[in-house]
């Protein structure tokens, strides 16, 4: 057997996983993490600037988290349904790839309508498919424009926070589940490295002359989902859409050229640029769906740094952070991040590995 799920496992008390964010987006705790000497630093996020000089490169996933989880009722019944917009299929047909709870209560046929808070109808869906046990297909059944649809769409939908997380979206989450460079709709996660970034924080790296390179990959599900085999040759990711255009491109080659730091903000970046290597070793345009899984031994081409967040146990996301690092380096950084009562997951602290 290859490598094994369970080496990636440590202990995690469960309230040590942050409900809600930091007051301030860059005063969360920051872990530094030196690969060459196995140094570890405890700072403030905000101390990040320091680490970063004048054409060092910051890439970015500037997709932005649509309100994706909205609640229906049943036709006849009226049992309330969670329905979770994973990814719109037909455009001019209203066709969307959704996930229900409870699933056991919907079938084809039956309709699900949905109302906003004066009890109005706004959407009604009908379900068309089964895809998985959760999964169904859905027809919302509209005749507006598509900006109308879209609008609908926003008033109807929640901030569809983690289930790990154990509540409800609030008022607070529209803003802060977001990161302050979100600009391309379509995620139904947040990329969390990201949320660290205060407006003021990114023009403090502007004045220093730091290199931003945007590009967008569409978080899905898939990021949460347990992995459930043991030899991890075997796991498959699911697909996400990405696309990395040639500006960005055209930053971060010539920040690895001139041998500058390169920094990936987050693993969905990382993800990204992996998938996007030309023969030469340097970034490429691409724009596709990746599933790419990394895990250790992988020989990482583009970036020689990363931001990322403190991840949970088992997860894709602590896989990927330990083949960059090394496995033992991360798994005694995250030992010590325990000791010290990090905050973990979405909303958590985060680690900046040089």
């Amino acid at each position: 057997m290859g490598v094994k799920l369970s080496s990636f496992n440590f202990d995690l008390p469960e309230k040590l996983v942050a409900k809600y964010p930091t007051e301030n987006r860059h005063d969360s705790k920051l872990m530094v993490v030196h690969r060459e000497t196995g140094k570890i630093e405890h700072r403030v996020f905000k101390d990040v600037l320091e680490y970063f000089d004048e054409e060092d490169v910051m890439i970015l996933n500037n997709t932005k988290v649509f309100p994706a989880r909205m609640y229906g009722r049943k036709e006849k019944t009226g049992a309330r349904i969670e329905v979770f917009l994973l990814r719109e299929l037909n455009i001019q047909m209203r066709l969307w790839d959704v996930l229900v709870d409870p699933a056991r209560k919907i079938r084809v046929g039956n309709k699900l309508y949905f109302s906003d808070e004066n009890d109005n109808d706004v959407l009604i869906a009908e379900v068309v498919d089964n895809t998985t046990s959760r999964g169904r297909t859905i027809r919302f059944l509209f005749d507006g424009t598509d900006e109308e649809f879209r609008a609908a769409l926003h008033l109807l939908g929640n901030t569809p926070l983690p289930k790990y997380l154990h509540r409800e979206a609030e008022a607070l989450d529209k803003e802060r589940y977001q990161t302050v460079f979100a600009k391309e709709m379509g995620a139904v996660a947040a990329p969390t490295a990201g949320l660290h970034f205060s407006r003021e924080l990114m023009k403090r790296f502007e004045i220093k002359g730091v290199d931003f390179a945007e590009l967008t990959l569409h978080v899905g599900l898939g990021t949460f989902r347990n992995i459930e085999v043991e030899d991890l040759s075997k796991h498959k990711m699911d697909a996400e859409y990405f696309k990395v255009n040639q500006a960005a491109c055209d930053v971060v080659n010539k920040g690895i050229q001139e041998k500058r730091r390169v920094c990936a903000v987050g693993t969905t970046c990382m993800r990204s640029i992996e998938s996007a290597v030309s023969a030469e070793g340097l970034l490429k345009p691409v724009e596709g769906w990746t599933n790419k899984f990394i895990f250790p031994p992988y020989d990482f081409t583009i970036a020689n740094s990363m931001i990322t967040n403190m991840h949970l146990p088992k997860s894709s996301l602590l896989i990927m952070v330990c083949a960059f690092a090394g496995q033992e380096l991360i798994l005694e950084a995250y030992n010590e991040a325990v000791k010290k009562k990090y905050r973990f997951f979405s909303y958590g602290d985060a680690m900046l590995i040089v």
